[in-house]
This record gives C-alpha cells, sequence and structure tokens, in this order.
C-alpha cells in the first residue's frame, strides 16, 4: 500500500524511532511500512492519521 508516512515524519524532522515511539511500535515496523513491505493494521493506520492530524486516506492509498 502506497503511503506517505516517510515524507510526513522527515517535514517534521523525526528519525524513524522517534516515530515509533510516538505510535509505540518499533523502529522496524516504521521502516516496513515506510518501504511499502508492510501494510498496518487498522488501529495503527487510525493512530498514525491522528498523530498527523490528516485522513486515513491523505495518508494511505491503495
Amino acid at each position: 500500500m502506497k503511503n506517505k508516512l516517510r515524507e510526513l515524519r522527515s517535514e517534521r524532522n523525526w528519525s524513524q524511532g522517534e516515530l515509533a515511539d510516538r505510535l509505540e511500535v518499533s523502529r522496524q515496523t516504521i521502516n516496513a511500512i515506510e518501504t511499502e513491505k508492510y501494510d498496518p493494521s487498522l488501529p495503527l493506520a487510525f493512530k498514525i492519521a491522528k498523530l498527523f492530524k490528516q485522513p486515513i486516506e491523505e495518508i494511505f492509498e491503495p
């Protein structure tokens, strides 16, 4: 699934580790989502959307 996670994270100058801490997941999870090797669970996608104050559809594209 295509996503804007890396772009959103970079705009805030957060490392993958910092974003992972904010979302309570591992850095490896963030890396896997950013490289499109892993699709987040629905609860995690909602958490990401809430953190970045954007609709899920703006961050993730099928």
